[in-house]
């Protein structure tokens, strides 16, 4: 269920909070591959998979900017930011790591904790720690502290 936050007071108001899960979704071979024409990444970790069950991972795995590329729709899941905010932009990251291979196959979900607000003439900065799950593993796939902006 997305969570919905009326403004910049609200999300301010959530300061430390989980904010929100998205749905799980499958990772297919398919968007691994468009990933990979798009970035030009064709490694064969990702694409193979025959030569993939001989690798590190016994397996083909997707891109980790894969994973984090999925950041904007799965928070349009997990939250939305209303009220008085028009349009929000990303902004950067201050940490990230991909700490376990998501299996081409697997299903990913994304959890979002709020760390910090700051605003600013004419909206918001804000921090979010993005964890993105693996049904049934017990290591997340990547772990990304992200800066948005919001305005008004």
């Amino acid at each position: 269920m997305t969570t919905q936050i009326d403004g910049i007071d609200d999300l301010k108001s959530r300061i430390g909070e989980q904010i929100g899960f998205s749905e799980w979704h499958t990772i297919t071979p398919a968007q691994v591959q468009l990933f990979a024409d798009a970035t030009g990444d064709h490694q064969w970790i990702h694409l193979d998979e025959e030569r993939a069950k001989a690798g590190p991972f016994g397996m083909t795995i997707a891109h980790g900017y894969l994973t984090l590329s999925l950041a904007p729709m799965l928070m349009s899941e997990a939250f939305v930011i209303g009220g008085d905010v028009k349009m929000g932009v990303n902004y950067g990251a201050n940490k990230l790591r991909f700490t376990a291979p998501v299996p081409v196959g697997s299903r990913v979900r994304m959890g979002a904790t709020l760390q910090a607000v700051e605003e600013f003439t004419g909206g918001a900065q804000y921090i979010v720690e993005l964890i993105f799950e693996i049904e049934d593993s017990e290591r997340p796939a990547c772990v990304a502290e992200c800066i948005y902006r919001v305005y008004t």
